[in-house]
């Protein structure tokens, strides 16, 4: 997208992502974003984006750290989980738990156990999020320049539920 469409279109987005922050309080919806790609990509323009015009109160963004000691001790999906929206939030995951899937096992971060049980896993979870009624957003972004305005979707959308 050329950047001067881009500059003006963004308030339009933005008014209704204000309108969704109503929706979201008025129902009790949880709603959760996903936004995974490499370093560099334009998530975290992306997240500024959204975040720029709406309540902290609501909107919650979660970019986890590496797990500490006691954290690998736990299942790994746990300290995801945790951060899931309460009714009336959403939580906007900078990557998410699809990390195992990819990075980590490609890296040598987890072992060939670790990732099978992941793949075994992770559907099974997303369907707790679904029974849970959550809302789920994911998309994969990429850069072929270092330029952000060069930023552009690469993956679907994916929705878990229908809200509230």
């Amino acid at each position: 997208m050329k950047r001067k469409v881009y500059e003006k279109e963004l308030p339009k987005l933005q008014v209704k992502l204000c309108d969704l922050q109503a929706w979201v309080r008025e129902t009790g919806a949880r709603i959760i974003i996903v936004l995974e790609g490499r370093d560099a990509a334009g998530k975290g323009g992306t997240i500024k984006a959204i975040t720029e015009r709406v309540s902290p109160r609501v909107f919650r963004v979660v970019a986890l750290p590496s797990p500490s000691d006691r954290e690998k001790t736990q299942m790994f999906m746990q300290r995801y989980i945790q951060q899931f929206p309460a009714g009336g939030e959403v939580v906007i995951f900078d990557r998410s738990w699809y990390n195992r899937a990819g990075v980590e096992y490609v890296m040598g971060f987890c072992a060939a156990e670790e990732h099978q049980r992941f793949l075994e896993l992770c559907p099974e979870i997303e369907k707790y999020i679904t029974d849970g009624a959550s809302s789920s957003s994911r998309s994969g972004w990429r850069s072929e320049r270092t330029s952000r305005k060069d930023v552009s979707p690469l993956a679907s959308t994916i929705r878990f539920g229908s809200g509230n």
